[in-house]
C-alpha cells in the first residue's frame, strides 16, 4: 500500500500571519510531497513496503537512511499540520497545563523551554514536547527524526514538534529563526495536543 499525502486540515491561507500562505504551499505540497514519493522509491520492493509508517519510524536504526529519513518526514509532518490552527494559540488548559506547569515551572519557562531547543538545534531539525517515563520533556532532534525513534536521544510520545528547517519559515522570516519560534505560538492546536496528552498519560 502506497503512502500517500494527507489533506491539510484548514486552508494555505488560514495560519496567516504568522505562516505565511506561499511558505505553506511549498511546505505541504512540495517538501512534505518529496517525502512522501521517495518514501514509496525507498520501500518499492522490500519487506518494509508493507509496513505501517509507525512500525518504520520505530525500527529507524535498522531501516535504510532513505526509509529512515522520508519516513520520518513524512511522520513529523502529519503530526505538524494536525498540531495547528487557525485562530488558536494561547494557553493550554486542564490536565495538560496543570502537567506544564508543574514540570517546568510555568507555561511561559516552558516555551522558553521550547523555543531554546528550537533554536539551539544545529542545522535542520525539530524541537519537541514528550512524555517520557510518565513526564513531560522537551528535547529536539536532528533532521526528520522524531522521539519514537529507537536511535533518538531523549525516547518518549511526541505531543507537540515545531519545526525548524528553514523551508517551514524562511520566506517570511529569513535567518530569524527566534522570530518564527516565537510566533509559532499562535497557531498552537492546544486541543489536540492536550488529547494527545491524555491518551499519552493513561
Amino acid at each position: 500500500m502506497a503512502f500517500t499525502l494527507p489533506a491539510l486540515p484548514y486552508a494555505h491561507d488560514a495560519l496567516e500571519p504568522h505562516i505565511d500562505t506561499t511558505t505553506m504551499q511549498i511546505h505541504h505540497g512540495k517538501h512534505h510531497q518529496a517525502y512522501v514519493d521517495n518514501l514509496n522509491k525507498a520501500v518499492a520492493g522490500t519487506p518494509n513496503e508493507s509496513k505501517t509508517l509507525e512500525e518504520l519510524v520505530k525500527h529507524a536504526g535498522t531501516i535504510s537512511p532513505a526509509v529512515r529519513n522520508n519516513g520520518g518526514g513524512h511522520w513529523n509532518h502529519n503530526f505538524f499540520w494536525e498540531s495547528l490552527a487557525p485562530k488558536a494559540g494561547g494557553a493550554p488548559t486542564g490536565n495538560l497545563a496543570t502537567d506544564i506547569d508543574n514540570s517546568f515551572g510555568s507555561f511561559d519557562a516552558f516555551k522558553e523551554k521550547m523555543n531554546a531547543a528550537g533554536t539551539t538545534r544545529f542545522g535542520s531539525g525539530w524541537a519537541w514536547l514528550l512524555i517520557k517515563d510518565g513526564k513531560l520533556e522537551v528535547s529536539s532532534t536532528p533532521n526528520q527524526d522524531n522521539p519514537l525513534m529507537d536511535v533518538a536521544e531523549v525516547k518518549g510520545t511526541p505531543l507537540l514538534g515545531i519545526d525548524v528547517w528553514e523551508h517551514a519559515y524562511y520566506l517570511k522570516y529569513q535567518n530569524r529563526r527566534p522570530e518564527y519560534l516565537t510566533a509559532f505560538w499562535n497557531v498552537v492546536n492546544w486541543p489536540k495536543v492536550a488529547e494527545r496528552y491524555e491518551a499519552a498519560a493513561k
